[in-house]
């Protein structure tokens, strides 16, 4: 049983990662007496959850923004093949650590940057934007990808 000042999404997920048998998390605030803290605890002991309704706002309104992410409109395997690229490896390079055709990596990179709206116009290299978009995404989002 976890008892907070503040919704925290990372710690509420790491409390759920091994599942919700026998997890509580609320909020000090909403805690107001002691026979309601005394069921909720009495349910954890027996192998129940309890979770405050903020909480799960929080990693509600977390887990959108998360799939508003131009990144999960990309196929696992496009992930991949963005994750290798993020490391800077060319295409034969990718290939061989994705045992694919230098073909299917190029039409992979070609979805990847559709994907992630990264025109051929101007002077960026779309391989290092789309690197550096999927290290920003992680990085703010906590999502799971390169």
């Amino acid at each position: 049983m976890v008892l907070s000042q503040h919704a925290e999404a990372p710690y509420a997920m790491a409390l759920l990662e091994s599942g919700v048998d026998g997890v509580g998390y609320l909020l000090k605030e909403r805690v107001g007496d002691v026979a309601d803290l005394v069921e909720a605890l009495s349910s954890v002991a027996a192998g129940g959850s309890v979770i405050d309704p903020k909480v799960v706002q929080e990693l509600v309104s977390r887990r959108s923004a998360a799939e508003r992410s131009p990144l999960a409109r990309l196929t696992e395997r496009e992930t991949d093949v963005l994750r290798e690229m993020a490391t800077g490896k060319n295409n034969a390079a990718v290939a061989r650590a994705l045992f694919l055709s230098e073909r299917a990596v190029e039409k992979h990179i070609s979805a990847v940057f559709a994907k992630l709206d990264l025109s051929e116009e101007g002077d960026a290299n779309r391989r290092v934007m789309a690197a550096v978009l999927a290290f920003l995404d992680s990085d703010n989002a906590g999502a799971q990808h390169p």
